[in-house]
């Protein structure tokens, strides 16, 4: 028989990438040979320090916890890498009542939503951005007001534009810098405006940094928590899925306000049962060893990125190389008239390569596309090949 469903899931649009997951199974039930570009999956195994860390830990005899709830024996050696790791890269000095190990940060944006939202709240969230922090109000039953991200504005959230009454009603904005899709990065003046924001209006700042370690051409993506008194008012997602090519792996933690970080802990007590301690033990050394593994990784994404963006504007866009994440955020050709679905659906049926249509990420993603630099250089070369063999 047919169950009926809750009301909170007749709520949610199609989830993005499970759409896209359709489509490309639809185009090779047709004898399509398919090439995506639309996934952030890095194709790059973790580093060889962070497996062996992994294997010695999963199988270390001394270990009788080693393969019991990950929250009953948490490994201390994690929190407290989060701690250097913060100290080393930013000048943080976070407590230990600050820190919350997540199984990565996407479970982490929804339960913390559970934690902090009663039903009706208002929750701030960026468009085009992260399906998920959408996704979490709903399960809260809260209710989304979208702030746009512009390129007029350098895809940055303008403070100034949030209608007064959302200032008043809302208790959780959303921020993402290097931000998803659009790869614009935020400076430490605009986290200082945040951080002013959030004060001024009694809105806890929640900084999802997914793609704060992914960074090209000497640049260094600032943490919000390096403002002045941040901490009252902001806290930090840290995940290490796009850092270290670990995204099976689930591996993350929250920092920041205190309290928050409790909170997201009493939904966590209730609701999992925390990670293998053996992927504590080898999270730990990945955030060690951040120093010497991060420039291996993103000198390939760099070489993706250069490859990409040059053959774009060769044919016709003009695109800066982004500075952070591992995407290429590109206007959609005039003839589609802004279109991004009909573009990508076109670009799929014409040349079999899948891109992300913006329009997936909410209404001011519309015009714009997403390619993925998790591929590897041949795949995203073939890709190439084939978009440009059409009149686009």
């Amino acid at each position: 028989m047919d169950i009926p469903i809750s009301n909170r899931l007749s709520k949610l649009p199609p989830y993005l990438f499970a759409d896209l997951r359709r489509k490309i199974a639809a185009a090779k039930a047709k004898g399509v040979k398919v090439i995506t570009l639309g996934i952030g999956d890095p194709d790059m195994p973790a580093p060889d320090p962070i497996v062996a860390e992994l294997c010695r830990a999963v199988d270390d005899p001394g270990d009788p916890n080693r393969h019991r709830y990950g929250c009953d024996v948490p490994v201390a050696d994690f929190p407290q890498a989060v701690q250097r790791f913060y100290q080393r890269r930013h000048g943080v000095t976070l407590g230990d009542d600050q820190v919350q190990i997540t199984n990565g940060s996407k479970d982490a944006i929804a339960q913390f939503a559970l934690a902090v939202l009663n039903p009706g709240d208002m929750a701030i969230a960026p468009q085009p951005g992260y399906p998920t922090y959408n996704i979490g109000h709903v399960f809260s039953s809260a209710v989304t007001h979208y702030t746009p991200l512009l390129a007029e504005n350098d895809f940055l959230v303008d403070f100034d534009a949030i209608p007064a009454e959302v200032c008043r009603l809302a208790k959780i904005l959303w921020l993402n810098y290097p931000n998803n899709p659009t790869t614009a990065t935020a400076s430490l003046e605009f986290f200082q405006r945040a951080v002013d924001f959030g004060r001024k209006h009694n809105i806890l700042i929640c900084h999802d940094n997914a793609y704060g370690e992914n960074c090209y051409d000497g640049y260094k993506a600032p943490s919000i928590l390096q403002v002045e008194g941040a901490a009252d008012v902001a806290v930090e997602f840290l995940s290490l899925s796009k850092a270290f090519n670990m995204t099976g792996w689930r591996a993350g933690a929250m920092v920041g306000n205190a309290s928050a970080v409790a909170a997201l802990r009493a939904v966590k007590d209730n609701t999992d049962n925390g990670s293998l301690r053996a992927i504590q033990f080898a999270s730990a050394k990945a955030l060690d060893l951040a120093d010497e593994l991060l420039p291996q990784i993103n000198a390939v994404y760099q070489r993706r990125r250069d490859m990409v963006v040059d053959v774009l504007n060769a044919n016709g866009w003009n695109l800066a190389k982004p500075k952070a994440t591992i995407y290429i955020w590109a206007p959609v050709p005039e003839k589609y008239n802004r279109s991004s679905a009909r573009f990508a659906a076109d670009l799929l049926e014409k040349t079999g390569v899948v891109v992300t249509p913006g329009l997936g990420y909410g209404q001011w993603g519309e015009g714009f596309f997403r390619i993925s630099l998790t591929y590897p250089d041949a795949v995203l070369k073939e890709a190439l090949d084939r978009i440009m063999t059409v009149r686009l």
